[in-house]
């Protein structure tokens, strides 16, 4: 049995004032600024205990590092997760678990775990062009716009033909 300690409470504390996944890091960084004294390793080992006991979920992200977040869901449940601002949407998935659950008998597998994070675009930005700017491969493009950024980088000036540049 874990023991509630002044250092387990604050973690628990930071971890539900935010709803995605955030790393050991920024949750020390967030409890610095909230004004809670627990160094950095009594995070880790803390966050690690957490999760062992079912009351954290963990995932790792494409960089290897360990993300934590505290679940509204307490039963077996999966995420989507926002590669751009780490909202996360919790779901169940019965059907799927079927399928996993017939594969593994399938090939005399048994005592089945696993973790499933899918990672994508949320609605917001999902909306956004890729790159974040939206004059990119606009069809109204102006053509005489672009004539005038080459004369302008030849240094012809607005008036002038590459002859007139030339001369």
């Amino acid at each position: 049995m874990q023991r509630n300690t002044r250092q387990r409470a604050a973690i628990l504390e930071a971890l539900s004032a935010q709803d995605e996944f955030r790393s050991a890091q920024q949750i020390h960084e967030q409890m610095k600024i909230d004004g809670a004294t627990v160094g950095l390793a009594t995070v880790y080992r803390t966050l690690q205990a957490l999760t062992r006991s079912g009351r954290l979920d963990v995932l790792v992200a494409a960089d290897g590092e360990s993300l934590y977040r505290q679940c509204a869901a307490s039963g077996h449940h999966h995420h989507l997760v926002c590669r751009v601002c780490g909202r996360t949407v919790e779901f169940l998935a019965p059907k799927l678990e079927g399928a996993m659950t017939a594969i593994a008998e399938e090939h005399g597998f048994t005592d089945l775990d696993h973790t499933l994070e899918v990672f994508g675009l949320c609605e917001e930005h999902s909306a956004q062009p890729a790159g974040g700017d939206t004059d990119q491969d606009d069809p109204e493009d102006d053509p005489e716009e672009d004539d005038a950024a080459e004369d302008e980088a030849s240094g012809a000036g607005p008036d002038e033909t590459d002859e007139d540049a030339a001369s």
